[in-house]
């Protein structure tokens, strides 16, 4: 086991481990450690705490320092720096007649170095752009385009629930989403929807999907046929996932009637649900380009 403590450079941006070295941290205070890109100011999202070694990224880089207010006045100042470096790319985007958009900018806290994120929908040649931010700002300068999900979670916005996106408000890491999780929560399978802000298939649908699908085992599909305990034989018409019911066409007779009954009341032969999709072909096709440009976002991100 080794001794970590878990820093975030972000709102809701990945949590990176540091070795503590003995310093009274506490959860929310503000440290001073170095990473790959240089020194940085980061947050400390929770006390000390033991992880197994396979876990940690080694070799584990030391806390620098608790941050001191002279650390957290010259943090204040980068921030201002950062809306002028942003103003400043602006105005030599447009000068060079570049096809890309602009989401941010970003100092390290030594100001080594200027990061400015921009979406585009091809590759981007910004050599000159390059040379043009370094003759004014007299350091490296490193350019990185980022996917739409990416742009989302930088800006922030509003979901259609009514609060602050997931991704810019808890949500580490992207996690994969997909058409079948909306159908095994009985969804509406219309892309405007089921898709967020960025205009991919919608974070959320990933949070219930443990639950949804241990409360579908439990349940009949859709056109099965099942037994109830008061000796009727029928077919589900429609189930209630949350409350676990069952509505059954029964057969009296020459009659039919729709009985709801609770799951415990039948007796079933559960079969596989096949994966089938109610919704028009447009609206299909349009979910599965949304599915597969989130793979390839994903997969871009891992090579």
């Amino acid at each position: 086991m080794v001794k970590v403590i878990g820093v975030r450079f972000r709102t809701a941006g990945k949590i990176y481990f540091f070795d503590p070295m003995n310093l009274p941290i506490n959860k929310n205070d503000h440290v001073i450690v170095e990473t790959a890109r240089g020194v940085e100011y980061g947050t400390v999202v929770g006390e000390p705490k033991e992880v197994p070694e396979d876990k940690v990224i080694q070799p584990l880089k030391p806390v620098l320092r608790i941050a001191t207010p002279k650390d957290d006045e010259q943090e204040i100042a980068n921030k201002e720096k950062e809306r002028e470096a942003f103003k400043v790319c602006l105005e030599k985007i447009r000068k060079h007649g570049l096809e890309m958009k602009l989401i941010d900018a970003e100092y390290t806290f030594d100001n080594n170095k200027v990061l400015f994120y921009f979406t585009a929908d091809g590759r981007i040649d910004f050599r000159e752009l390059v040379k043009d931010l370094a003759s004014v700002f007299k350091t490296r300068i490193e350019l990185r385009q980022i996917g739409v999900r990416d742009e989302t979670k930088i800006v922030g916005g509003i979901g259609i629930c009514g609060r602050p996106l997931c991704c810019h408000t808890h949500l580490s890491e992207f996690i994969p989403v997909s058409i079948k999780m909306a159908k095994e929560q009985n969804l509406s399978l219309n892309p405007t929807k089921i898709s967020g802000v960025c205009g991919r298939l919608m974070c959320c649908l990933k949070h219930e999907e443990e639950t949804y699908e241990e409360l579908n085992k439990k349940l009949p599909n859709v056109g099965d046929f099942v037994t109830t305990d008061d000796g009727f034989k029928g077919e589900v018409h429609s189930v209630n996932v949350l409350r676990q019911l069952v509505k059954v066409i029964i057969e009296k007779g020459d009659e039919k009637e729709i009985q709801e009954y609770k799951v415990e009341q039948l007796r079933f032969k559960r079969k596989a649900r096949k994966e089938k999709f109610d919704v028009d072909a447009d609206a299909l096709r349009e979910l599965e380009k949304l599915e597969k440009e989130e793979k390839q976002e994903n997969k871009s991100k891992l090579s």
